[in-house]
């Protein structure tokens, strides 16, 4: 099933909050370990796919020498200029790119990585086979997908909290894109199917932290197309969504800083 076009509108406002809220909450974990795997296979190019704001991109630039090539690409100009303007610890080439059309040769890239953006991909078979064509014999795609919204707390609290709200419509969007290609069977299938002949999955478990459950409120609530989903609803209602989903969480973690399970599956597939 299609996505609705909603998923995808990472605007900058919204850009601004996923980096200041959202990137050190959940994403900087994975990014540090999937950098390191990266560095391990002695790329002498890398390709990042769906890029965001970077914070793989400058994990890369600090694990990888300066000899090894780091293009980050995303779809979306908002993210992509943000990650530009916060810059790396190195040169790193940013473009704006589609991975269903990457406008790269065959075999050209020892390494691709994709930190959370498969999920976002209108046709993952075809996006995967666009990844297997750019890179060279012997290389991986490195990529990771986080798990169903039941096993990643934070999400799971908002998601009940701001849906309570509309409960002929509610939103959904954390559930079904960010949370909804946890299936190992799934990530198997799409992976064979685009010709990849070799998967390695492994789940992992990281600690999510906030510094209060407002602060993981507006993560969510404002830094993914949830802010679409929730003002589309409710014109001028972003604030009372916001509100709603930080008493949950305080009512289900407390007050202060708190602590959540988030949960991910890591694949090299080559």
């Amino acid at each position: 099933m299609a996505k609705p076009h909603s998923d995808l509108s990472f605007t900058s406002d919204v850009a601004k909050f996923y980096e200041d809220a959202l990137v050190p909450m959940i994403f900087e974990p994975y990014a540090a370990s999937i950098a390191t795997r990266a560095r391990g296979l002695a790329p002498s190019s890398v390709l990042e796919v769906a890029c965001g704001t970077g914070v793989v991109t400058r994990a890369l630039a600090a694990q990888l020498p300066p000899s090894c090539v780091i293009t980050a690409t995303d779809l979306n100009d908002a993210m992509l200029a943000h990650g530009e303007f916060l810059g790396c610890a190195r040169p790193v080439t940013w473009q704006q790119a589609d991975v269903m059309a990457l406008p790269f040769p065959d075999a050209s890239c020892d390494v691709v990585v994709c930190q959370f953006g498969v999920m976002f991909f209108p046709d993952r078979v075809a996006a995967y086979r666009e990844v297997r064509r750019v890179l060279r014999p012997g290389g991986t795609f490195l990529f990771n997908v986080w798990r169903c919204v039941a096993d990643n707390e934070f999400a799971a609290v908002v998601t009940d909290a701001v849906g309570a709200l509309f409960p002929d419509d509610p939103p959904l969007f954390l559930a079904r894109t960010p949370h909804g290609h946890g299936s190992r069977d799934e990530i198997e299938a799409d992976i064979r199917a685009a010709g990849f002949e070799h998967a390695a999955l492994e789940q992992r478990d990281e600690v999510s932290s906030a510094a209060s459950p407002e602060r993981a409120a507006i993560a969510y609530c404002q830094g993914t197309p949830l802010r679409g989903e929730i003002e589309a609803r409710a014109p001028g209602g972003l604030e009372r969504a916001t509100s709603v989903a930080s008493h949950a969480l305080r009512a289900r973690f407390g007050a202060g800083p708190i602590e959540g399970r988030i949960s991910a599956v890591v694949v090299a597939a080559s």
